[in-house]
């Protein structure tokens, strides 16, 4: 690692985590509405998928979702240079190599949590990417996987990794089993090691270091920032999403943000009926990202409830929306 050396990564001290079948467009979208600063990630996409595939269905995002990373799959350093350099085109701010999936099909194509086990190979893909593009290129990865679940492990990864400045390590702090345990069991069973991740931004300072894993709380999350870098939200984001109001006035140093559920659900109906102009597609495939909007209100259960039927009674109409806020006296 160079003497001083940065990175070119920018300080996004909160993000949500890619995660598969969630952090589609639409649910971006939303969230937009909620935070304006707050670093959004693509799904996982394959860099094959991207060179081969339909670009416009894979890539594509509305301008409101900047600062906007693109996550991407594979073990290629070739393909995967070829894919960032279509990604910095397509306009996305950063880019993730996926080094922490443990889903058997991501397994197969040899990309994922298996890698954390050829960290050589890892840097050969960061290189690849650095050398490409002119955007930040980063790595979301676990503390460890299966007999390679000691400290001394991640440290030999990270060592390994860090010479190509990859611009920013994301840890999920806990191991993945690769044998014996599905993805779900992988998010809960193996136990948080946070102080894994502590120890590594100790021994590495220069290194930009965010923590994944569990975080749900406020509280939780400036904790985390007293020790690391950043802090990365997952499941709390989805289940909670309005939770993300506060984060730019708490950790971004913004003015009051005064945005509203109502609001939210009032600004997404236009959305829909844009994006449903043409398609005709059933709006659950976008409602059903905003099931967790009244978490922890008044009324959320009805909300849960009657959007969900309601969205699949009247399988086009965004305006459905407003009828049960109307019902629930928001």
């Amino acid at each position: 690692m160079p003497e001083g050396y940065k990175g070119r990564a920018k300080n996004y001290p909160v993000s949500i985590a890619p995660m598969m079948d969630w952090t589609d467009r639409h649910y971006r979208y939303m969230m937009r509405l909620i935070t304006k600063k707050t670093l959004l990630y693509t799904e996982m996409i394959a860099a094959e998928a991207i060179i081969r595939g339909d670009k416009q269905m894979l890539l594509d995002f509305q301008p409101i979702e900047h600062p906007i990373a693109v996550q991407l799959g594979g073990s290629d350093p070739d393909v995967l240079a070829k894919a960032a350099v279509i990604c910095e085109d397509w306009g996305y701010d950063e880019i993730d190599l996926n080094v922490g999936c443990p889903s058997s099909r991501v397994q197969e194509g040899r990309f994922g949590a298996c890698l954390m086990a050829q960290p050589d190979l890892v840097a050969e893909c960061v290189e690849a990417m650095r050398s490409r593009v002119k955007i930040p290129v980063t790595v979301k990865h676990r503390i460890g996987i299966d007999s390679l679940d000691k400290y001394e492990d991640l440290l030999n990864f990270v060592e390994r990794v860090a010479p190509t400045e990859c611009d920013r390590f994301t840890v999920h702090a806990r191991i993945a089993i690769l044998g014996g345990l599905n993805p779900k069991q992988n998010r809960t069973i193996p136990p948080l090691r946070y102080e894994d991740v502590y120890a590594l931004k100790e021994q590495f300072p220069e290194l930009c270091i965010e923590i994944n894993g569990g975080i749900k709380t406020y509280d939780q999350m400036q904790g985390h920032l007293d020790r690391v870098d950043a802090v990365m939200l997952g499941r709390a984001a989805y289940e909670d999403p309005f939770m993300f109001a506060k984060v730019d006035e708490l950790f971004f140093g913004e003015g009051e943000n005064k945005v509203t559920r109502r609001d939210v659900v009032e600004a997404m109906v236009p959305y829909i009926e844009r994006d449903n102009a043409d398609k005709q597609l059933p709006i659950i495939r976008i409602t059903r990202h905003m099931l967790g909007l009244f978490r922890g209100q008044r009324g959320a259960r009805y909300w849960r409830r009657s959007l969900s039927e309601k969205a699949k009674q009247q399988s086009r109409d965004p305006k459905l929306m407003l009828d049960v806020l109307d019902e629930m006296g928001f």
